[in-house]
Parts: C-alpha cells; sequence; structure tokens
C-alpha cells in the first residue's frame, strides 16, 4: 500500500490524502513470474504446420506420377504396355500425338530393353499393319493400303510377306487406274512434243505406269526414247554455249532415271564444257575484258550450280571491278566509279576490295570537293606546299590511306590535281611509292598483317598496273592464312573467319586458301 502524506487543502476547502506514488506496491509483487506456453500450444506454430501439410499434399497430388515413376519404374512401363495393348486392340496402331500402340511399345522398350513385352508389342503393331494393309487393298482403299504397308516395313515385317502384299496392292493399283489409259495418253503426249512440265505430260504419265508395273515394255522403251532425245538436245545447245539450258536437260534426265546408259557421256560432256568456260572467263579476267569475264562465270554458275572455282572467279571479278573504281575515283571520274563499284556489289557485297574502293571514293569525293575551282600562282604554290609537308607528316605516322582527307595518299592526290607537272610533286609521288612497297616488307616480316595491308593498298592505288603486286597480293594473302591458322590452332575461330575473308578478298587463288577455309568450316561447326 503506499504511504500517504500529510493531508493537505484543496483551495475549496476539501482536504485529500496525497500517495507517494514511488513507493506504491500492488498485491501478488512477490509472486514469482508464470512460465510461458509451451510451443506446441502457440497459434502460431499450429498456423505454420497446417501450411507445410497442405503445401506437402499438393506437390504430392502434382507430382504423384513422376514420382511413382522415380521411385517404382515397372508400374511406368506396366502402363505403358496396357496402352499399348488397348490402343492395338482399337486399331489404333501409330498417332503424330503419341498416342498409338507403336508409340507406346516404343516408350516402354526405352524405359527397359530387357523386356520382351515391348518388342512382342511391336512385333504384334506390325503384323497387324500387314493384316490392314491386305484389307485396305481387298475394299480398294489404296492410301491407307500404303500407309499401313510402310508401317509393316518400318517395324521389320517378315520381307516375304511385306513383299506379297506389295504385289497384291500394285496389281489392284493397274487394274483400277486403268493402265492401257495411262499408256495411251502417255504416248499421244510423247508424239505431240508434250514431254514433261505437267501431270498430263509424257514423262510424268509414263512414270505413274512403271510405277505400278516396272517391267511393262512400252513405258520403258518410250521413257528410253525420250531422255535420249532430251540427252540430244542438251548436246546441242552445249555446242552453242548455253550451258546452263544443257545442265537444266541433263538434270531433267538424271531425275526420271539415273541409270540411263548415255547419261554418264551427257555429264561428261558438261564437265569439259564447264572447264572450258572457266578457262575462257579467267582468260578475259586477266586481260581486263570484265564485262565477259562476269557472263562465263555466271554461265558455269547457272550450269554447275556452286561450283568452286566459279565462285573464285567472281571474287577475282569483283576485285578487278573495285580496282577499276578506284582508279576512275583517282581521276575524278565519278560517275564511271560509282558503276563499276555497282558492279563490284554486284558480284561479291561482303569483299575486303569492295569496302576499300567504297573508302576510297568517298576520299577522292572529299578531296576534289575541297579544292578550289581556280587559284593565283602564288596561292597555289603555297596550297602545295602544304600539301605536301602534310603529306610527309601522314608518311611519317604510317597513315597511307587512313583517315580519309588526312591520309598520305589523300594529301598526295590533292598536290597532283593542283600542280600535276610540279617536280616537287613528281618527287612526292615517286617516294611515296618506294616508302609504301618497303613498309609492306617490313610490315610482312613483323607478321603485322593490318598495317602491310594498309601498306599494299597505298601501293596499288598509287601504280594499280605494276607487274609487282600479283605476287605481292599472294603473299599477303598467304600471311593471313598464317596468321589466321596460327589463331585457329589457339581457338580463336572468329579472328581465323576473319582472316579467310580478308585472303579471299586479296587473292582468291591463293595457295592454301581452300584447306584453310576448310578447317574453319569445321571449326565452325563444332561451335554450334
Amino acid at each position: 500500500m503506499p504511504e500517504h502524506s500529510p493531508e493537505q487543502p484543496r483551495q475549496d476547502g476539501r482536504i485529500e490524502p496525497i500517495a507517494d506514488w514511488e513507493h506504491l506496491r500492488f498485491r501478488g509483487d512477490d509472486a514469482p513470474p508464470r512460465s510461458a506456453p509451451p510451443l506446441w500450444r502457440a497459434r502460431r506454430t499450429w498456423r505454420w504446420g497446417a501450411l507445410a501439410v497442405v503445401l506437402l499434399l499438393t506437390l504430392l497430388a502434382v507430382f504423384r506420377q513422376p514420382l511413382a515413376n522415380l521411385f517404382w519404374p515397372d508400374t511406368r512401363i506396366q502402363q505403358l504396355l496396357d496402352n499399348g495393348q488397348a490402343a492395338l486392340a482399337s486399331g489404333r496402331l501409330t498417332a503424330p500425338d503419341g498416342t498409338g500402340a507403336r508409340q507406346y511399345y516404343e516408350a516402354a522398350q526405352a524405359l527397359d530393353s530387357d523386356r520382351s513385352e515391348a518388342r512382342d508389342g511391336l512385333a504384334r503393331v506390325a503384323r497387324t499393319a500387314l493384316e490392314q494393309a491386305r484389307q485396305a487393298t481387298a475394299r480398294g482403299d489404296f492410301a491407307a493400303a500404303h500407309t499401313a504397308l510402310a508401317l509393316a516395313n518400318e517395324l521389320q515385317v517378315p520381307r516375304a510377306e511385306a513383299a506379297g502384299v506389295a504385289e497384291q496392292l500394285r496389281k489392284r493399283e493397274a487394274a483400277d487406274a486403268g493402265i492401257e489409259s495411262l499408256l495411251k495418253q502417255a504416248l499421244e503426249a510423247q508424239a505431240a512434243g508434250h514431254l514433261d512440265g505437267d501431270p498430263a505430260a509424257a514423262l510424268p504419265l509414263l512414270q505413274r505406269v512403271l510405277a505400278l508395273q516396272p517391267n511393262r515394255i512400252e513405258a520403258l522403251e518410250a521413257r528410253e526414247d525420250i531422255l535420249s532425245d532430251l540427252l540430244q538436245q542438251a548436246g546441242t545447245v552445249m555446242a552453242r554455249g548455253d550451258l546452263e539450258a544443257a545442265g537444266r536437260l541433263i538434270t531433267q534426265v538424271r531425275g526420271y532415271d539415273g541409270g540411263h546408259v548415255d547419261l554418264p557421256a551427257a555429264q561428261a560432256s558438261l564437265a569439259r564444257a564447264i572447264d572450258e568456260r572457266l578457262r575462257r572467263a579467267d582468260t578475259d579476267l586477266r586481260r581486263g575484258r570484265l564485262a565477259k569475264a562476269t557472263e562465263g562465270y555466271r554461265a558455269v554458275q547457272s550450269a554447275a550450280g556452286d561450283d568452286a572455282r566459279a565462285r573464285q572467279g567472281i571474287e577475282r571479278l569483283a576485285a578487278a571491278y573495285a580496282e577499276s573504281a578506284r582508279r576512275q575515283a583517282g581521276d575524278y571520274r565519278f560517275s564511271e566509279a560509282e558503276s563499276a563499284l555497282a558492279q563490284a556489289r554486284e558480284l561479291s557485297p561482303q569483299s575486303p576490295a569492295v569496302g576499300e574502293a567504297v573508302q576510297y571514293l568517298a576520299r577522292a569525293r572529299a578531296s576534289r570537293a575541297s579544292l578550289p575551282p581556280s587559284l593565283p600562282p602564288r596561292e597555289r604554290q603555297r596550297r602545295v606546299e602544304s600539301l605536301l609537308a602534310g603529306m610527309a607528316q601522314a608518311e611519317a605516322r604510317g597513315d597511307w590511306m587512313t583517315p580519309p582527307g588526312e591520309s598520305a595518299y589523300d594529301r598526295l592526290r590533292a598536290a597532283q590535281a593542283l600542280a600535276p607537272d610540279d617536280v616537287r610533286v613528281r618527287r612526292a609521288a615517286s617516294r611515296v611509292l618506294a616508302a609504301a612497297q618497303q613498309c609492306f616488307e617490313q610490315e610482312w616480316r613483323g607478321n603485322r598483317v593490318r598495317r602491310a595491308q594498309s601498306c599494299l593498298s597505298a601501293w596499288q592505288t598509287i601504280r594499280p598496273g605494276d607487274p609487282a603486286l600479283a605476287e605481292a597480293r599472294r603473299r599477303m594473302a598467304q600471311k593471313w592464312i598464317a596468321v589466321g591458322d596460327e589463331r585457329l590452332g589457339a581457338g580463336d575461330v572468329a579472328f581465323a573467319a576473319q582472316a579467310l575473308e580478308e585472303a579471299r578478298g586479296i587473292e582468291p587463288r591463293a595457295p592454301g586458301l581452300s584447306d584453310f577455309a576448310e578447317r574453319v568450316r569445321l571449326a565452325r561447326q563444332a561451335q554450334r
């Protein structure tokens, strides 16, 4: 109980006791504290436990079948066998959605290949399919008969039994299809010269007859005559130089009878004609007859598809057109340069030579635009001196072709445009050519392929007709191959692929290029 202080009067006259609250005590303060209730009696514990039970039951319900398959695989196999038997009994031998007897038995066999029930089930499916083929043949449902017979053969039904059913099917089809009528239509189409191109033509009709009666003499002889005529036509158009038409006719004959007696000779003649056309195209390319070379390579591609030699010729042709575009741009003949560049792009849009020509054309345009229409002699001399000084600085930095407008070559071209007969400009041109050649040799020996290629590009641009360029291009391409092969061995497939494209753009016929291309192809396949 609290201890009371003396009573004190209030202002209204009443007197109330005042308690000392600091010493206030309650009844039971001396009793020991009550212990906490047990954990199992806590409501929160019950709630979490109930939630865990619900989740466990839900998981068991959802994953009941996978768990059963994991812990009791025999149960799953037996279920598949039962499903297969039910599907077989209902006549559903196969189904794309996996509910056919075949699919059930194959699934059971995949789970346990040692159990004989699955093998026996597949054998029953095969026998049932063969019986279905017989029944479908008897009632004239030839499409169903072919489907059932194909299933029986896939499941390895005895070959003799399948052959017997196939023969019955062929005879019934022949009887119902009116072979005599088909043969008559084919012979009439042959007489009218309607040989191929639609189902009513002679060759397709003869193929239908021979599919039903493979040994029908009239059909075999008619087809032989038609195909021989087609091969003769192929020889005629081949002699006129139309390789595309010749190749198309020979392919047509091969499609109808790959064993035709005259086919090997015709194919050999086409191969010789293709070789000859390639040689002529190569000669045209070397002599600068680019349009005729294009025609030749295109003719070979149309006759022989993706011929490697024609593809390489097209690459060289694109590089030649790109070089022509560079020469025209160097003389500020931009219309001719654009035309040559368009030809190069059409032939090989991904060629590095085409990309370089595009950049060069842009530099030439910028250089031409920077030239004033006319200059006084004193100002012209000052501009030439400034350009030559800038050229020397770019040369010292190794900036032969880039950046556009600031490279040694661009400054030289600008100086030549201002004063082509100036002795200093001519000396600078000779010096730049010699420096570019020396730069190429130094960078090539140091395996600095990109700088070596830049120097080679400068060399080609300054003197495109230099006889020594062919050997330099071959060496540059082989250097790319060597460096790319080394990086390929280290696992850098991306760099190797880039090196391959660079080598192709410089010299598509470089020694070792085809072997390196095959190694890169195999490495790319291994990465997929």
